[in-house]
């Protein structure tokens, strides 16, 4: 895998740029990392184009745990990708989650601090990319759920994350189910 990558490196200068040390910190593992990085600088010279004007590539890692596919990091100019859904669904992250988080980080260069999904990153979405700008993604996220735990109310049982629990645990909050609006507790 690594042999194939440095190949790609001295035929792709592209991807050579995508994996300087000013753009990224973490080198691809998978031949899907490196399409992303790839993907990223790619993205990037498309909106330099459409928008005349240059912009910072920003630091990339796969590093991202959960249910999200990405993360944009303003302030630091990062982008976090969820590695393993990526090796789930490569081809939605190519087209729709790069995208979709470089709007984020080019709204925030463009304008400023503006909502996440406003109507800045949605005008990026939908001129740049010709995307339909959506807050969130359908991915199937069972190979990332962590461990739940069963509550009930009176529709039937509930599983709160683990995160949810421990804040119930130590009286931080309490959660009601959305549909009979019962409060929830432990099975």
């Amino acid at each position: 895998m690594y042999q194939r990558i440095n190949t790609l490196i001295k035929k792709d200068m592209t991807l050579k740029a995508c994996l300087s040390p000013a753009a990224t910190t973490q080198l691809p593992q998978t031949d899907n990392q490196a399409q992303i990085l790839a993907q990223v600088d790619l993205c990037y010279q498309h909106a330099e184009h459409q928008l005349q004007r240059r912009f910072p590539r920003p630091e990339v890692n796969f590093k991202l745990r959960g249910k999200s596919a990405g993360t944009a990091h303003l302030q630091l100019n990062k982008l976090r990708f969820n590695a393993v859904l990526l090796e789930e669904n490569p081809e939605i992250f190519l087209t729709q989650v790069v995208p979709h988080e470089i709007c984020h980080l080019l709204a925030h260069q463009l304008y400023g601090r503006v909502k996440p999904h406003g109507i800045e990153w949605q005008t990026l979405m939908t001129t740049l990319f010709k995307l339909t700008p959506s807050t969130t993604h359908s991915l199937d996220t069972r190979s990332v759920q962590g461990k739940t735990f069963a509550y009930r109310c009176d529709c039937g049982p509930v599983s709160l994350s683990i995160r949810r629990h421990n804040k119930v645990v130590r009286e931080q909050t309490r959660y009601r189910c959305r549909r009979c609006k019962q409060t929830l507790t432990s099975a």
